[in-house]
């Protein structure tokens, strides 16, 4: 899994989350849109968890994620809950929208469905 966060702190906490779970593993971090497409291309990961508000665009980075790393699912994971924002986000093909607000559980629940059955 590859978890795509500007803040340092939240990136350092999801980190901590996943990794805490024995059938789920994180692959690398990124804090911006190159090194997120670099860790993509690198890994090719199950699952990639992505800010909304991630720099470069979330929207656009799903786009190029997907183009360069076509087996990830992704995630994207936000403050917001407004209907442009989750829009944009599922047109640009993720699949799944998860609100930093969830607890963890919900959250690594949503992971492992976004994953689906290995």
């Amino acid at each position: 899994m590859l978890l795509c966060d500007d803040n340092a702190l939240l990136l350092e906490t999801l980190t901590e989350v996943v990794r805490a779970q024995p059938d789920l593993e994180v692959v690398g971090t990124a804090r911006d849109d190159e090194q997120a497409l670099l860790l993509a291309r690198r890994h090719q990961p199950d699952l990639v968890v992505l800010d909304v508000r991630f720099p470069g665009g979330g929207h656009h980075v799903a786009r190029n994620i997907a183009e360069c790393s076509p087996g990830s699912r992704i995630v994207a994971f936000s403050a917001y809950d407004d209907k442009a924002s989750v829009e944009q986000m599922r047109s640009a093909g993720v699949h799944a929208y998860v609100l930093k607000g969830a607890s963890n559980r919900e959250l690594v629940e949503a992971l492992r469905r976004a994953v689906g059955p290995r």
